[in-house]
């Protein structure tokens, strides 16, 4: 199947937002923004923890597994937005962490979640 960057995003996104609602975590937010800073992929509430995820989605591994995207400079974007995020819902939460999820498109698609990647 031929998708462009943007289709296989979305779908890789819809693949973590499912597993993580397997596993028991709440979608707050999805592609949540604030202009000055980035994205944020998904928002999530792990039982008392706010959870800030990076989605990376990749074909196959030829161009290097889809956690090596996620630098130090996308988890200070990452985390500036989060600060952001926090200050603007009034986030009473004290609890919060970045998560890597990295999604290999395969039949059925591999999953590999990383907690507190920061």
């Amino acid at each position: 199947m031929i998708m462009n960057n943007k289709d296989k995003g979305i779908l890789g996104e819809n693949i973590a937002a499912k597993y993580l609602e397997n596993i028991g975590y709440k979608i707050l937010e999805r592609n949540w923004r604030y202009s000055k800073f980035g994205e944020i992929d998904i928002i999530a509430l792990d039982q008392n923890t706010i959870v800030f995820v990076e989605v990376k989605t990749r074909r196959g591994l030829g161009f290097g597994h889809p956690f090596e995207a996620i630098d130090s400079k996308k988890i200070n974007q990452i985390q500036k937005t989060a600060i952001a995020y926090i200050s603007q819902k009034t986030i009473r939460q004290k609890n919060y962490r970045i998560d890597g999820i990295s999604i290999i498109l395969c039949n059925p698609p591999k999953v590999d979640h990383l907690k507190n990647i920061s």
